[in-house]
């Protein structure tokens, strides 16, 4: 049988943290930055908007007025998709488990990066990124301890693109009675590798993309981040750590800064793609609460723009009835990246 080549051929690539499928088409496209690249004018943000709710000092919805904070800030919701006393009941209608449907209890909290209005993970010191990670580690602890909590999930949408109702720095953080439904998939693949193996799936993953190098986008002491074999998103990059460990609160102190840098060198490297703040959903996904040895840490940023700062990616025809597809080949994704990312420390 003749050789499979990814560079030319259409081929499909296995998710193994998913269990699913992405369909490649290298043929169709070899540069992802070739052709016309519109540029947008950056837009000036000053360092205090009076009519931004998140601000310090400035009302909220309902009135509340926020602190002189200082560093980070962190609030419930004003407009939380949960509630935390949601009856746990269900409703099974003429129990033929096709109208089904489940109370969902949780807690919904907002936390702001830093005062700085016009301030955004790439362009914060390391120092004030280094208290953004230490609050996401407080707060998972915090949330996670809570009886019925089953899953933290720290996330961050940047620019309107991704839905960010306002550009001051900040992400939220949902802690749900139930495991979501893709960390539940990652659960479960972690599980099944780890009983089929022996061994955890992304330390293997990340040795096999180690000693190939051509997904790897920068990396530190601690931390590694690459463009996955089975990226779905033009620059899709995963963030994994080099130790076997499962949660913010397992990381040392050096762990911690590592965390800290490389988030910064992987956003700062996003905005040089096409001279603009690069939009993106980023989430950390870390083990459920209780005991889950075979839960590997990392972090998804999905960005969706393509080849301008303008044009996007969609999911739509095929993609949406049959299986996610992709021009750009993640070893070219990576290849541009990692061009840009010396300087972006």
């Amino acid at each position: 049988m003749e050789a499979l080549d990814l560079k030319e051929q259409s081929h499909r690539r296995f998710n193994p943290l998913t269990n699913e499928w992405v369909l490649v088409s290298p043929h169709r496209t070899q540069r992802p930055w070739q052709g016309a690249v519109e540029k947008i004018p950056a837009v000036a943000r000053p360092a205090y908007d009076p009519t931004c709710y998140l601000c310090p000092g400035n009302s909220r919805a309902g009135g509340v007025h926020n602190p002189q904070y200082q560093s980070t800030f962190v609030f419930e919701n004003d407009f939380a998709a949960l509630k935390k006393d949601t009856t746990a009941a269900n409703i099974d209608v003429q129990g033929k488990d096709l109208i089904v449907a489940e109370g969902e209890s949780g807690i919904c909290r907002v936390m702001c990066f830093s005062p700085r209005h016009d301030l955004t993970l790439s362009t914060m010191e390391q120092s004030a990124v280094e208290d953004v990670v230490r609050t996401w580690t407080s707060q998972f602890a915090e949330l996670g301890a809570i009886p019925g909590i089953s899953h933290v999930q720290i996330f961050e949408n940047r620019g309107e693109m991704m839905g960010a109702s306002n550009p001051h720095p900040h992400c939220q953080i949902w802690a749900t009675s139930s495991i979501p439904q893709a960390p539940a998939r990652e659960l479960s693949a972690q599980q099944s590798y780890s009983g089929k193996h022996g061994n955890c799936l992304l330390c293997d993953y990340l040795k096999l993309e180690e000693d190939e190098k051509s997904r790897i986008v920068v990396s530190n002491e601690a931390f590694v981040v690459l463009v996955p074999f089975w990226a779905v998103w033009p620059f899709e990059v995963l963030v994994c750590s080099r130790r076997h460990l499962g949660t913010l609160p397992e990381l040392s102190g050096n762990e911690a800064s590592q965390l800290a840098a490389i988030l910064k060198q992987i956003v700062s490297t996003y905005d040089r793609v096409f001279e603009v703040a690069f939009p993106y959903s980023m989430g950390f996904h870390q083990s459920p609460t209780g005991s889950h040895p075979e839960w590997h840490f990392h972090a998804h940023f999905y960005p969706p723009l393509l080849r301008s700062a303008t044009v996007r990616k969609f999911m739509v025809g095929f993609e949406m009835l049959g299986t996610p597809q992709r021009d750009i080949t993640p070893e070219l994704a990576a290849e541009k990246l990692r061009s840009l990312a010396t300087d972006a420390k």
